[in-house]
């Protein structure tokens, strides 16, 4: 217990949320972080000559962070309840507070900074004890950034909990004040994507999973429906494609369509109750599209690393297409681990065709390490950015080659932006035996450098040595072939020092690369017109041996 005094260090913040009963409030007792601050110079402003400078709020791995305790207050006697903190030690995240349906407990989530614990927590109102109702821990990492989807139901006093406990993203139900056990509402070698609703009067929920059907794409997006209690799965739909729902204004059907890169919408009717189909609604005419010399995507899976364990991707190929020609390949890489990248829905162009018309065929591959497969295939990246699936993706590209004769693979490039660009970087660090050419834009490249929450992600807290061993500036000595730096100077998501440090470090190396900073652009400047235009250039020039045309 603690009196206002004990409190004056760290101020109360309100509003105060009123329990049911009005008997207690909650407020919270506010300790201040470090508050970084992040400046950018604007060189070349568009309304004045004189540079000026911007700063923003940017938290880096491993900075104090500021924290709302709960504070729970008697409104009868005036007491306040600081609730114990050993519970509750170094949070990343204190959220989904919510009062029970009495007022007389106070519920909320707590996930600890190197996303290893969290916990379902309940507050005894008047007294302001605290205990766990749920723990989860991970020896490498909990996704709650991605999955850490929380319901509360108050008609029941039951909470809706995502776990990854069983290997596979999957959905639970417990009793919110821990009377009880722990039930699963979905099981199974596939996984939980999102939830889409939840009738609690109906004891339904609806949501969306992958890898439900084992002769399909694992990431092909699907539909079902179970009852809280974990019985009465349904699937909507079933077409080999990625789905998506438009229920009627009585929910009684619904449009399902789907399409894959390699297949055009189809559309049909479904009856909500059983998703069996009424009738198929039609199919996308693409014929005047084909007519033109357009070429759908290749998809293509492969054993990765392990041997075992598919790795799916694409191909995108040249309109003029010969299969009697040598055509370098490039990688257009995005390993961040918290998604998958590789396209899956039909689209007339993908943002490749352009180095394709170049002479290129270019591949977009999902590795190890990235999101939305089962746990033990997402865990590759724990500790590891440096990996960025790159086992995977050269397996996938050889095993691709070996029927495909027409990939050079003496010949490879590779570019992404972000983590992308860290990627990219780090195959001509890693990996300069097969990649020969590498456009990195505004990447990560030291992970200490960036915003906090996504590189405490994968890489803990606090920060150790795996920060270092994937740092591209650490590295930098071992560049091993063509490389293209560019930067937005107001990158306001990656700070822009990450790219100029990487600059340093090869020059420090004596080593030669290629330089565009953008001073009046942000995050992902190297995808402007004139990024673009500097991109293509540097594949043409190293990969097809050509000197551009200006």
């Amino acid at each position: 217990m603690a009196a206002p005094a004990e409190l004056a260090a760290t101020p109360l913040q309100g509003p105060a949320t009123l329990a049911p009963d009005g008997a207690h409030a909650l407020l919270h007792a506010r300790t201040p972080g470090l508050g970084r601050r992040l400046t950018l110079v604007e060189s070349a402003p568009e309304d004045r000559l004189q540079p000026r400078t911007l700063e923003l709020d940017y938290d880096k791995p491993g900075d104090a962070l500021a924290t709302d305790w709960p504070i729970l207050l008697d409104l009868a006697t005036g007491v306040f309840h600081a609730l114990d903190r050993d519970l509750l030690a170094e949070p990343d995240r204190l959220d989904h507070e919510t009062w029970s349906p009495d007022g007389a407990r106070l519920y909320f989530r707590y996930v600890a900074r190197g996303h290893q614990c969290a916990r379902w927590l309940c507050a005894d109102a008047a007294s302001g004890a605290l205990r766990v109702v749920l723990e989860e821990r991970s020896d490498t990492f909990l996704d709650d950034t991605q999955k850490g989807w929380v319901r509360y139901l108050p008609a029941t006093d039951e909470v809706l909990w995502m776990s990854e406990r069983s290997g596979f993203n999957h959905l639970y139900r417990f009793a919110a004040n821990g009377d009880g056990a722990l039930h699963a509402v979905t099981a199974g070698d596939w996984l939980v994507r999102s939830v889409e609703s939840v009738d609690a009067a109906a004891g339904t929920l609806e949501f969306t999973a992958l890898g439900v059907y084992p002769d399909q794409d694992p990431y092909h997006v699907h539909y079902g429906r179970v009852h809280l209690d974990g019985s009465g799965l349904t699937w909507l739909t079933e077409g080999d494609g990625t789905h998506e729902l438009r229920y009627a204004p009585d929910r009684a059907s619904f449009v399902d369509t789907y399409s894959r890169v390699d297949l055009p919408p189809v559309a049909e009717l479904r009856r909500s109750a059983d998703g069996a189909r009424l009738a198929e609604l039609g199919a996308a005419d693409v014929a005047a599209l084909v007519a033109t010399g357009w070429r759908a995507p290749e998809r293509f899976a492969a054993p990765g690393r392990d041997g075992v364990t598919p790795i799916w991707g694409v191909l995108h190929v040249p309109q003029d297409f010969d299969p009697e020609r040598r055509y370098p390949v490039i990688e257009h890489v995005y390993a961040g681990p918290h998604g998958c990248f590789v396209p899956k829905r039909f689209a007339p162009f993908h943002g490749v065709e352009d180095l394709c018309e170049l002479g290129f065929v270019v591949v977009q591959i999902d590795g190890m390490g990235t999101n939305w497969r089962s746990k033990a295939f997402h865990d590759v990246c724990w500790k590891d950015l440096a990996d960025s699936g790159f086992p995977d993706r050269i397996a996938w590209m050889r095993a691709a080659a070996a029927t495909r004769p027409w990939m050079d693979l003496a010949r490879v490039g590779i570019y992404g932006g972000s983590a992308g660009g860290q990627s990219a970087l780090r195959a001509v660090l890693d990996h300069p035996d097969v990649y020969r050419a590498a456009a990195a834009d505004c990447g990560c490249h030291d992970n200490r450098m960036d915003k906090r929450w996504w590189n405490e992600a994968w890489l803990g807290y606090p920060v150790d040595a795996s920060y270092l061993a994937s740092s591209n500036v650490a590295d930098a000595h071992r560049l091993g072939a063509p490389l293209l730096l560019t930067v937005g100077a107001l990158d306001r998501n990656v700070d822009p020092s990450s790219t100029l440090q990487v600059v340093q470090a090869l020059i420090d190396a004596d080593k030669d690369f290629e330089l565009v900073v953008f001073p009046r652009g942000g995050h992902g400047a190297g995808d402007s017109a004139y990024g673009v235009r500097r991109r293509r250039d540097f594949f043409v020039r190293h990969l097809l041996g050509v000197e551009p045309r200006r």
